[in-house]
């Protein structure tokens, strides 16, 4: 909430992008009243109705201006330009809007120099504390999935998102592909979970062309349902890894698309390693400071789940599901080669302790203190 605040502070338009259904509009109700005059819901018929003349509507507001789901109405970009450009403009704009893909190349088009984003995700550890791992793990960070009653309320829930992203939301966006071509194929992501991407072997399995499949990726990165983690590239003489890292961002809805409805069906399942990762780099993306995030890897083995850049700093990220994690060659490599200061391995236990020079085992707990993964 402070972050909002202080980008309203400074700049006449912050777009908040974010999934369906992760706290954007509760966050924006906080603070301005839904019955506000200056309080515009594009799903809502009412104000679709008071934007039919949007100069009118929104030129005279004063003071705080929200309009959600913009993306609903690309044409009033535009507008905001103008309006944000009057010399004696008494209002400040907060946008909200959950297709991240399209609304960046529509807010960075028309409103350069004028607009900061800010993108929010599910719950994270630091709001919900330490002890909630194992829920948070298995539910995801959606709060009417994490908050449901029980297992199988959280599970139809997920279910029942799924099911109106493909069928209601991405064709309002003007999305125009069939809803169960989406769905095996996101399915299909998700048994690809933490692994490099490669086009033609799904491309195959469901009989279409790799460039469909692109689409296809693309269409649910905007939607901001699947993470596309891009590899670093290092002047090395190793040949490095340069395919992006696929991650379904949510790992509720990760293990829905798994038919994985307990905790002992993931404990049990084949790819508990690759869902652990994900959820790891979903919470250090959510609450560590950087500016740009990669992964690295050679053909030869050497890899790093994790890149962050925080100014000149390079840092690294291992995440390891096991009780004792070790030192590997692949760190060491990543430590002189990359020249990464220092390298963070997180882990489930409660002890943090070095591993090497650099190199540190991290308790995923840590994770509840914002800025502590490398404050050592």
């Amino acid at each position: 909430m402070e972050n909002i605040r202080a980008s309203l502070a400074r700049n006449p338009i912050t777009v908040l992008t974010g999934p369906r259904q992760s706290g954007k509009t509760t966050l924006a109700r906080e603070l301005l009243a839904e019955d506000s005059i200056n309080y515009f819901d594009l799903e809502d018929p009412v104000s679709l109705a008071r934007l039919e003349q949007p100069m009118t509507a929104l030129s005279s507001l004063q003071g705080l201006v929200v309009i959600d789901e913009v993306q609903r109405r690309p044409d009033l970009f535009p507008l905001l330009r103008v309006l944000a450009d009057r010399a004696d403009s008494a209002a400040r704009f907060l946008i909200l809007g959950s297709a991240s893909g399209e609304l960046m190349r529509q807010s960075s088009e028309s409103l350069a120099g004028r607009v900061e984003r800010l993108d929010i995700t599910g719950f994270l550890l630091e709001e919900l504390g330490a002890k909630a791992t194992p829920r948070l793990w298995l539910r995801g960070g959606f709060p009417l999935s994490y908050l449901a009653r029980s297992e199988a309320d959280s599970l139809r829930w997920r279910k029942h998102f799924i099911q109106a992203l493909l069928e209601r939301d991405l064709p309002q966006w003007g999305v125009r592909v069939p809803a169960t071509a989406l769905l095996r194929f996101w399915t299909m992501l998700a048994h690809y979970h933490g692994q490099t991407w490669n086009a033609a072997e799904p491309a195959r399995s469901l009989g279409v062309k790799p460039i469909t499949m692109r689409r296809y990726l693309d269409l649910l990165t905007d939607a901001q349902m699947i993470r596309q983690l891009l590899p670093w590239h290092a002047n090395l003489k190793k040949r490095q890894v340069k395919s992006p890292k696929i991650y379904v961002r949510d790992s509720g809805l990760l293990h829905q698309l798994l038919a994985i409805g307990t905790e002992r069906d993931l404990l049990s399942h084949p790819k508990l390693g690759a869902s652990w990762e994900g959820m790891v780099i979903e919470q250090i993306l959510g609450s560590e400071e950087h500016e740009e995030a990669w992964f690295w890897a050679t053909h030869q083995g050497a890899e790093v789940d994790l890149l962050l850049r925080r100014g000149d700093r390079m840092l690294g990220v291992e995440c390891k599901r096991a009780d004792a994690p070790r030192a590997t060659r692949s760190m060491r490599v990543a430590l002189s080669e990359l020249g990464l200061e220092r390298i963070a391995v997180l882990y489930p236990g409660a002890r943090r302790y070095p591993l090497a020079d650099r190199i540190e085992a991290v308790p995923l707990s840590t994770l509840a203190q914002p800025g502590q993964v490398f404050s050592q």
